[in-house]
């Protein structure tokens, strides 16, 4: 079906509805990545999504007591625990028709195929148009190769995600890159929201009279989503008044009113501004963390470069601030696709292991122990997260932040490392690399090595039992000390419980798991971490 041109106009920034946590891109670009080279007609791209469904990824509404009971132990957009038959699939496909349209595709699952993927092709991961090749750019094949995944006898799915630190890599390339006037989207609107983002950010800081050091507030950024051009001296100096007017708590119909009647000048796509002051918001900050550029600040009120990165962010301004605008969708991709190995190579900030425990104590400031508690029997249960600032976490890496907090708040006297990647505040940007443990307790003259995952089931004991029997080792071996380890998961697998006795009696190694909520229940009643076994 040949594709029809649509009129640009302004509009507010939205990269997507469908993935809204980033982290899930790589999922799905996991299972197109068996089409690539495939000329992509209707057919396949109703393949492609029933494959999706296969595999949990893309989960319709109407299914079986069977299908629920498997998908309701992962949360949606990640993996099921076991692939569902292909007659399963089949059927959960005719019972869902989609009532759905996108240009250049039909109605229904080929509809459904591009807006799930539309962003993957936007931020240069693939390129995909009806009758042509599906093609991967070398950017979609790193974030491709980050998931190994298995499937075992009984088709269950066993997860394990390699070098998971180069995703961020991946992001910050296409988002020091990503044009609003690109020609896959079409919209009048001309910068790049990244770029203009951090420009506004260091005019803002740097004003004595209305900058506050902690960079742009919540409120703040509709006004960057709505602005037409990358004037970023124009958005701050229309912020600078904002904030002389109204401080940092204007109502929101007075930055609805700036944003249509002002910036705008009635010129606009119609959109429910409820969702302008908050899902675009919420949006847009999930995109922008992952460049790992910025950070949050005020408990979540304001966002802030993260200066652990200062020397990305001064490259990224000094050679990308003058682009070039493209009409073929194809050269867009070339450009958006292709690796800056200078912009890798930008070395960050290292943070001290005293400074990790010391920004662990800073963050008790904000979250006290009921708070915590609730957060992690959250993680527990698979709920999501309310909490401005936890809510922007993905699971696995919220929970090694939380635990670790947990740790420092009931037991103050242990000295608590995550080996997790944080921006300036000490908020996680990516969980722990695999060549060890993911938090490191020192107690007096002993040592406990924290392992935490939100992998249940046969993944957690193939993936997780024996990375902690080695990084147990490494720990002893490196500190020459008494040490053990402490495994917390939502639950823990019967097999990962032999597993663990099979180590302490082969290895003399001591592992101690605990359920999330009863790890919490032993902090709440013990004063020591270390414990005889």
């Amino acid at each position: 079906m040949p594709s029809r041109e649509r009129n640009a106009e302004y509009k507010p920034l939205l990269y997507t509805t469908t993935v809204r946590n980033p982290e899930r891109i790589k999922y799905n670009l996991f299972i197109l990545k068996k089409f690539e080279n495939k000329i992509l007609t209707d057919e396949v791209a109703t393949a492609v999504v029933a494959e999706l469904i296969k595999y949990g990824l893309y989960r319709p509404m109407k299914v079986s007591d069977e299908v629920k009971s498997i998908w309701k132990q992962t949360s949606g957009g990640e993996f099921a625990i076991s692939l569902l038959d292909d007659k399963q699939v089949t059927k959960i496909i005719t019972d869902n028709p989609q009532q759905h349209k996108e240009a250049g595709f039909d109605w229904g699952y080929p509809s459904r195929f591009a807006t799930i993927f539309d962003l993957a092709k936007e931020f240069g991961f693939v390129y995909f148009k009806t009758n042509e090749k599906i093609e991967f750019s070398e950017l979609g094949n790193i974030l491709v190769d980050i998931v190994d995944v298995e499937i075992g006898g009984n088709n269950e799915i066993t997860l394990n995600l390699k070098n998971p630190e180069r995703e961020q890599s991946v992001f910050l390339q296409s988002l020091a890159r990503s044009q609003r006037a690109n020609p896959f989207v079409r919209v009048l609107n001309d910068n790049i929201p990244l770029l203009l983002l951090l420009q506004t950010i260091r005019l803002l800081n740097s004003d004595s009279e209305y900058g506050n050091g902690a960079g742009l507030s919540r409120k703040e950024i509709p006004l960057l989503l709505f602005w037409k051009d990358n004037n970023a001296t124009g958005l701050y100096l229309r912020i600078k008044d904002l904030r002389r007017d109204y401080g940092y708590t204007p109502s929101d119909e007075v930055i609805i009113d700036i944003c249509i009647n002002e910036i705008m000048e009635g010129q606009y796509k119609k959109f429910d501004p409820r969702s302008i002051m908050n899902d675009y918001v919420d949006e847009f900050i999930r995109k922008m963390r992952m460049s790992g550029l910025i950070s949050l600040r005020g408990a979540g009120r304001f966002i802030d470069i993260n200066h652990n990165e200062d020397n990305k962010v001064e490259y990224i301004l000094n050679n990308y601030s003058d682009y070039e605008r493209f009409e073929d969708e194809h050269k867009y991709f070339e450009y958006m696709s292709s690796i800056d190995d200078k912009l890798i190579s930008q070395k960050s900030e290292e943070v001290s292991e005293e400074k990790t425990n010391d920004l662990l104590v800073e963050w008790l400031k904000t979250y006290e122990w009921e708070t915590i508690k609730n957060e992690l029997h959250i993680l527990a249960t698979h709920k999501t997260s309310k909490d401005d600032v936890l809510k922007f976490l993905a699971a696995p890496v919220r929970l090694e932040f939380l635990t670790a907090l947990a740790i420092k708040s009931k037991l103050p006297n242990v000295k608590v490392i995550p080996n997790y990647s944080c921006d300036d505040t000490g908020l996680p940007t990516s969980t722990a690399g695999g060549n060890k443990g993911d938090i490191e307790c020192f107690e007096e003259d002993k040592g406990i090595l924290v392992e935490v995952t939100m992998a249940e089931g046969r993944t957690q004991t193939m993936m997780e039992i024996w990375p902690i029997e080695r990084h147990l080792e490494d720990f002893i071996k490196n500190n020459n000390f008494e040490a053990q380890a402490i495994f917390t998961a939502p639950t823990i697998y019967a097999d990962s419980k032999r597993q663990i006795d099979y180590v302490k009696y082969s290895k003399q190694l001591v592992i101690r798991d605990y359920a999330i909520d009863s790890l919490v229940e032993y902090l709440e009643n013990k004063d020591k971490l270390y414990e005889v076994c």
